[in-house]
């Protein structure tokens, strides 16, 4: 049914990591103490895609299990309830309205609903900061809907932050926002992740990514996943994790 189509694989989602960590975590050893207790606080905040929660994606964090991470401090928060228009006004959990589905690179933008759900996100950041977590340490991921609002968040927030993940997102606003990228915001490195065989938020809507950011003066890592639909994989999240570690600062 269309009003599944966003939520049923993070339904999937959430059984597959439930299993998945546990098995990692039968694996792993203790791990000794380490340089990495040194690591300064760092925040990454998750945010969900359409019909989802933040609970419901807690589970990740558990993937995350190197010793850099024992000062993390995670947010996963959840989307108000709002109609959405591609879903003949249905009210579900939802951070921003989206005309259509699939989600195309021509898909309409409804901006007015994402800039004032990019000034939530920026008020849990400036929150987290204002906590003492350094800008540079804080990271933004999140999944279909909220890897739009992802992006839209840190390209628009006033200061450099550690970095921006994507997961089959897409651009959620013109090319006319490039005139409100600060300096700063500039120099936030991104990485955005796209199945091939997503069918919800086609491909080329990934693909239309990297071509704008380059334009604005970012950088962004884009990496394809044959076979993958609309869901993530633990081979994104693997993946994640180091990309992330490298990025982050120590206490010294």
């Amino acid at each position: 049914m269309k009003l599944k189509l966003f939520a049923k694989p993070i339904a999937v989602l959430g059984i597959t990591l439930i299993s998945t960590i546990l098995f990692v975590r039968l694996l792993q050893p203790n791990q000794p103490f380490s340089k990495a207790d040194s690591m300064a606080r760092s925040f990454v905040l998750w945010l969900h895609g359409l019909g989802d929660s933040g609970p419901a994606n807690e589970p990740i964090k558990a993937l995350f299990s190197s010793p850099e991470f024992r000062n993390t401090v995670w947010s996963f928060p959840s989307a108000p309830s709002n109609p959405v228009t591609c879903n003949y006004g249905a009210v579900m959990p939802s951070w921003f309205d989206i005309h259509e589905i699939p989600v195309t690179a021509d898909s309409p933008k409804d901006e007015s609903s994402v800039l004032e759900a990019v000034q939530n996100v920026h008020a849990m950041i400036d929150k987290e900061i204002a906590a003492g977590t350094d800008p540079n340490n804080v990271f933004v991921c999140g999944f279909s809907q909220g890897g739009a609002l992802t992006l839209a968040s840190v390209l628009l927030y006033p200061k450099t932050l550690g970095g921006g993940a994507v997961f089959s997102g897409w651009l959620p606003f013109n090319t006319s926002i490039i005139e409100r990228i600060s300096s700063n915001a500039k120099r936030t490195p991104i990485l955005w992740s796209h199945g091939i065989a997503d069918r919800t938020v086609l491909f080329e809507a990934g693909q239309a990514g990297p071509p704008f950011l380059e334009r604005a003066g970012l950088s962004c890592e884009f990496k394809a996943y044959p076979g993958l639909g609309h869901s993530i994989s633990h081979e994104e999240l693997q993946y994640l994790e180091p990309w992330i570690k490298t990025r982050m600062q120590s206490s010294s």
